[in-house]
């Protein structure tokens, strides 16, 4: 029996900017721990007195579990409430943040960060589903810039938080930092929001469907997450875990498809300005990830940066800030799909310029492109959002948000593993291309001995020299890769109907 229905409407005035503050904070905090740990593997390896390749257990971990509950959103809320739900989860969220922190051993912390990303995966989605209940539909697409912004630079701002915290303090600082504003963030949207509880039905548990999602999602994101570290499909763990995740996904979509009441609600795909957006936002996003997870990684192996000032190298998002009002006044003049496609293809260009570095270029030259790319990022994010929730059913917005969130998360990762794969072996094939096209090796060696080297020290700059120059090969041609599929990703967007105007769209 379902409760009765909320009548409330959109906030006003300092209301709504409260509210908007408390939700996109709360977003903020969720998306960056999915980065944070990552520069800060190495100090928690070496404090746990356990191998790097263990403690890369402690991203696996929390991706696997947020990436679980991600699309579980839609139940969740429709059963026990938005509010609730998300008021509950960021508390638990503060509560495993700090036993994380003080984890005696790497077993107990992948306890706690799978129990941490079970609590951030409906956070999520639910933040972008409120932030839509409480503005005005007029301004719609200010809420969805508002929530764009904070997904789109906390995982840039993860790595450098990280990297400042391992090299000044202590590691579980990364996971302390969550608790206070976890805890403000529950206390006030419990005050702020309770009174725009949604309804709730008593829905029962899709057992079945549950466990194939987490079954087929666990091994996807553990097979995405070592791939690398076990030679891909050479390793028979891979091939297994690969063959797992196919037969649960197909058995899984056969299940939701045809059960009386699923878990995740996957009919929502018959809206197909819902099911366009969703996909051009996941593959949009995630070559816009990989390019995020390759910079700092080619500018820490090969040009001698620091966690720390990679980071500030590929922080250039600012200027997204500045721009999300702007989209979001135009979302409601100019057909969404110019902006969208416009957005994207701002993107391609910009990764186009990047696909032109070289070895010899400054932190500067590096820095701009992140700068002007910031521009582009509400332009794409606000109105594809816009064009994939704008398609649905209001009773299926938070549905909606968990399916398109899910996409979205589960592209990134596959990027990630693409991207890194692809680069490792263009550095190698690279290399072996340079080695072959070096004419009169020799005479170089005996140039540099004649400066004083030793043969050993010149054989060895000279061998720094080829693997440097692969490196920044291999890294321009992912660029120019990913440019190509966000062109790809900018007329596909086409294919979506023009959306009709957003109403009050109640997150249940």
């Amino acid at each position: 029996m379902a409760s009765a229905p909320v009548t409330l409407g959109p906030m006003q005035g300092r209301a709504l900017i409260g509210a908007g503050a408390l939700l996109a904070l709360a977003n903020f905090m969720v998306v960056l721990d999915t980065t944070i740990a990552n520069v800060s593997v190495p100090s928690i390896s070496g404090a746990l007195a356990v191998s790097p390749s263990q403690g890369t257990w402690v991203i696996t971990s929390y991706s696997v579990a947020e990436a679980i509950t991600v699309p579980l959103t839609g139940w969740l809320a429709m059963r026990f409430g938005t509010v609730r739900v998300f008021c509950v989860a960021m508390a638990g969220f503060a509560l495993f943040s700090f036993l994380c922190g003080i984890a005696p051993s790497l077993g107990v912390l992948v306890a706690f960060r799978v129990a941490q990303g079970v609590c951030g995966g409906p956070m999520i989605p639910l933040s972008q589903a409120l932030l839509l209940r409480v503005f005005p539909p007029e301004k719609a697409g200010m809420a969805i810039g508002l929530w764009a912004m904070t997904t789109v630079v906390a995982p840039v701002a993860g790595p450098i938080l990280g990297g400042m915290i391992s090299d000044n303090f202590h590691w579980s600082w990364i996971f302390f930092i969550n608790v206070p504003v976890a805890v403000t963030c529950a206390f006030f949207s419990w005050r702020t929001f309770r009174s725009r509880e949604t309804p709730v039905a008593r829905r029962p548990v899709d057992y079945i469907g549950l466990s194939l999602l987490v079954l087929f999602v666990g091994a996807m994101q553990i097979m995405l997450d070592k791939g690398k570290e076990l030679d891909w499909f050479g390793s028979p763990v891979i091939v297994v875990l690969a063959l797992i995740a196919v037969v649960g996904f197909i058995a899984f979509l056969i299940w939701e498809l045809t059960a009386e009441d699923p878990i995740v609600n996957l009919r929502i795909f018959r809206h197909r300005g819902f099911a366009v957006g969703a996909v051009t936002l996941s593959l949009t996003f995630g070559a816009y990830f990989a390019s995020i997870i390759l910079i700092p990684l080619w500018l820490q192996t090969s040009m001698g940066y620091t966690a720390t000032w990679a980071g500030y190298a590929t922080a250039g998002g600012f200027l997204a800030i500045i721009m999300s009002p702007v989209a979001a006044q135009l979302v409601g003049k100019v057909d969404p799909r110019i902006l969208t496609s416009g957005g994207i293809i701002w993107f391609a260009m910009v990764t186009f310029w990047r696909a032109d570095f070289t070895t010899s270029i400054d932190f500067w030259h590096i820095f701009l492109p992140a700068v002007v790319l910031g521009i582009g990022v509400p332009f794409f994010f606000v109105p594809t959002t816009r064009i994939a929730l704008g398609a649905v059913e209001p009773q299926e917005t938070a549905a909606a948000a968990g399916l398109s969130n899910f996409m979205r998360t589960t592209a990134a990762a596959f990027a990630a593993s693409i991207s890194t794969t692809y680069w490792d072996t263009s550095t190698s094939n690279a290399r072996d291309n340079l080695a072959g096209a070096l004419n009169n090796a020799q005479a170089q060696i005996d140039a540099l001995v004649a400066q004083g080297l030793t043969a050993g020290q010149a054989l060895a700059q000279l061998d720094a020299m080829v693997q440097m120059q692969a490196v920044m090969l291999a890294t321009d041609r992912v660029f120019m890769v990913t440019g190509f599929m966000f062109l790809l990703t900018g007329f596909f967007i086409w294919l979506a109907p023009r959306p009709r105007v957003m109403t009050d769209t109640p997150a249940h």
